[in-house]
């Protein structure tokens, strides 16, 4: 037991403080970059929005894991259960629909200027925001369920519960109500997910047509001298990577550990890395890429 504690709490050091770093790099890096450029950039707005879900998804796990791996049994209540909760599944959400938005607009941005995709591209980053809106008042409707059927565990009188983490508890619900807030979710993933397919397989066929052109006007040593507008390209499709592989070994493992009803040490541990992978991976993809990242940090 005194093993097992030990190994829970390096990777719960090991996910969250690298996560909320990196988060934090960005999002403060876009922010200043937001504020005080000339022209306020829809791309900035969108990532200050993706590294703000990532941190909220990061810290509310953080903060299960606090209750779950240092055995503190009173420091989640009946409302902080529910807050909890519910704040990570919109945040996973927001997560998704936000990854999708930023997908889109960098294809529209590649596509040559005579297509009608280029009409579709935000000018402003103010034009951004009624799409951000949307996607709060969608999440945060599809996750209602969670703040009446979630409990604290020092709430429970005894009856039935299913359970979720940590020391919060699900509550039994009907099963019309349960197979409609999932096929909200459902339907929701395979919306944004297609449209995210689409754009990244657009961006990943430019990008093969860039490199040929390339290659075939100068000598391959010139292939990696890429314009701003590649590498963010490139940047994207990475990112887009980084969440389908994390979305998709999740998917899996929920439903190879819902058909084997598994509980075990190791079973927390993977499901930990992955509800948290892309949250904490995405902006070291982001930093890795962007240039103007790097040189901002020198320069400060």
């Amino acid at each position: 037991m005194i093993w097992n504690n030990i190994i829970q709490r390096i990777i719960f050091f090991l996910l969250n403080v690298p996560g909320v770093v990196g988060n934090i790099l960005v999002f403060v890096r876009h922010v200043y970059a937001f504020l005080t450029g000339p022209d306020k950039k829809p791309i900035d707005l969108i990532i200050i929005h993706l590294m703000f879900s990532n941190a909220v998804i990061i810290c509310t796990l953080g903060l299960r894991d606090i209750a779950t791996v240092f055995d503190f049994r009173n420091f989640v209540d009946n409302v902080g259960c529910k807050l909890l909760i519910y704040l990570v599944r919109v945040a996973r959400g927001l997560s998704i629909c936000t990854t999708c938005l930023l997908s889109m607009i960098q294809a529209i941005t590649i596509s040559p200027r005579t297509t009608l995709w280029r009409k579709l591209k935000p000018q402003t980053a103010w034009q951004v925001l009624p799409y951000l809106l949307l996607f709060w008042i969608i999440n945060s409707l599809i996750s209602s369920n969670l703040l009446h059927y979630i409990t604290a565990v020092n709430t429970l009188n005894g009856s039935g519960t299913e359970m979720y983490i940590g020391y919060c508890y699900m509550l039994p619900s009907r099963q019309e109500i349960r197979w409609f807030f999932l096929s909200l979710m459902a339907l929701r993933d395979v919306i944004f997910q297609s449209l995210m397919g689409w754009s990244s397989g657009y961006m990943a066929f430019h990008l093969y047509k860039h490199h040929k052109r390339v290659l075939y006007l100068h000598s391959s040593r010139f292939a990696n001298n890429s314009s701003p507008e590649i590498r963010a390209t490139l940047s994207t499709l990475n990112l887009m990577t980084c969440f389908l592989v994390f979305y998709w070994a999740d998917f899996m493992f929920s439903v190879y550990t819902g058909s084997t009803l598994r509980d075990d040490l190791i079973t927390l541990n993977i499901k930990t890395f992955l509800d948290l992978g892309y949250a904490v991976l995405s902006p070291l993809v982001l930093i890795n890429r962007d240039v103007r990242i790097a040189k901002f940090w020198r320069a400060h």
